[in-house]
């Protein structure tokens, strides 16, 4: 794994409300629209998301899987998208800016420290945000500090997350912006 920069939290919190932007913005019309996720509506990664950001809270604790157990699985979104994601986003937020950077998560494969645990989630958010964004029509910048700090992720882990079928193969790119090359060996086309 890459170094986390110490201001990963930070970065959390930001790629939060990025994506809160992003979500606040999808048309009625958009959330059933395909994304660059395989099998995975705008509404299904925004479910993902949300789901993730409940479990933050419980994981940033101490707590383990079997204590949180399946209470986030399946649809997390219920009738009102926009309310469940915006109430995971501030329970996710103050967790994570209450978070210890040396607290031990414990994740499904493994313990981790929390700023690894929060390199993971920024992760999600970034390229997450992105298929949001494009499956929606919406802008699809992603900021620079998140992009060069997930691409160093990336970079370290992606033939482990490639070979867990985490990302499709890497999109071969021909450039130097640290957005376009995260995207690109995520598995998507820029």
């Amino acid at each position: 794994m890459a170094d986390a920069p110490d201001n990963t939290f930070e970065l959390i919190v930001a790629g939060l409300d990025a994506f809160s932007d992003k979500v606040n913005a999808i048309p009625d019309e958009r959330w059933l629209h395909p994304t660059p996720c395989s099998e995975w509506s705008v509404r299904d990664v925004v479910n993902h998301v949300t789901s993730e950001h409940l479990w933050a809270p419980h994981l940033l604790r101490g707590e383990t899987i079997a204590h949180v157990g399946d209470r986030y699985d399946g649809d997390v979104l219920g009738d009102d998208p926009l309310y469940a994601w915006q109430r995971a986003s501030a329970f996710s937020r103050a967790a994570w800016e209450d978070a210890s950077p040396d607290a031990v998560v414990h994740l499904s494969f493994g313990d981790n420290p929390a700023l690894e645990y929060g390199v993971q989630m920024l992760t999600d958010l970034v390229i997450h945000g992105w298929d949001v964004a494009r499956g929606a029509g919406l802008d699809e910048t992603i900021d620079p500090e998140a992009a060069t700090v997930v691409l160093a992720y990336l970079e370290a882990n992606a033939k482990e997350w490639h070979a867990a079928g985490i990302f499709a193969a890497p999109v071969q790119v021909d450039s130097d912006d640290p957005a376009v090359r995260l995207l690109g060996l995520s598995g998507r086309q820029p």
